[in-house]
This record gives C-alpha cells, structure tokens and sequence, in this order.
C-alpha cells in the first residue's frame, strides 16, 4: 500500500471503540499494512499515509451529513483518491464481503468536472470512510 507518487504523507488520528475490530476493518478488509501499536492505538499503511486508530469508544460515531449530488454525504470523513482499477476492485472486495454502505458505489457529477466515482462507508466503530477515483486525475480539482 505504500506510496507511489512524491506527495508527502499525511497523518490522521481518530477514534475507535474496539482495536481488534479496527485491525480487522481496516488490516484486513482494506488490506492496510499494520504499523507500530500499543494498547491504546495502532498505526496503519493507508496507501502510503499514516492514519492512526486510537482507543476512544466515548468519541465514535458521526450524525451530520450535507447534501452532494442528491445524496447525505457524512461531513466527518476520510479516504482515499484511487486509481479505477483499484477503486473498482475495492468496491467489489467490499460487496462481496456484504459491507453495508452509506452511499453505494457510483459515478458522481456525470459529464460535469470533477466527474468522479465514489463509495461512502463506515467502519465497526461508526468512523465515515469516502473512497473515489476519476478518469482523468487532473480534474481532482476541477471547477
């Protein structure tokens, strides 16, 4: 999973209520290497960042959504830019191992820029995960 471009890495650090479950979640159905822990955090490889699940069940869960192209997007998130073929190949892995989503895969801002397919999810502890990918990287960013 490491990284394949010279972007510098970012870090996130949020919670979770069980590190088990956040192993099995993110170690093994996202497939992110594991990194140092304790008990009270784990590091994981995701896609060549660092993001950190730490012990803190009173902090989990997400409630607020906006709306984005006609769906309840949850406005506290995290993820990842893949390219297609990694993105489809997640968004299969995760049907078939029956993940619920909150917006199922699909193909956002048809024929608009910034045309992008994206997936909303969320882990064991409540966390909100946004998977997308584009065409044409360069219109990440495209007005």
């Amino acid at each position: 999973m490491s990284q394949k471009n010279n972007l510098p890495p970012f870090h996130l650090a949020f919670p979770v209520r069980d590190l088990a479950e956040a192993r099995a979640f993110y170690g093994n159905l996202l497939g992110c290497p594991e990194g140092r822990s304790s008990e009270q955090w784990v590091d994981f490889d995701f896609y060549g960042h660092q993001i950190v699940a730490h012990l803190s069940p009173e902090e989990c869960g997400q409630a607020a959504t906006s709306s984005v192209d006609e769906h309840n997007v949850p406005v506290r998130h995290f993820g990842a830019v893949l390219d297609m073929a990694t993105w489809e190949a997640l968004a299969a892995k995760l049907k078939a191992a029956g993940t619920e989503f909150v917006i199922e895969p699909y193909v956002r801002f048809k024929g608009e820029p910034g045309e992008q397919a994206t997936m909303f999810f969320l882990d064991p502890s409540g966390n909100a995960l946004e998977f997308k990918s584009f065409q044409d990287m360069s219109s990440l960013f495209a007005k």
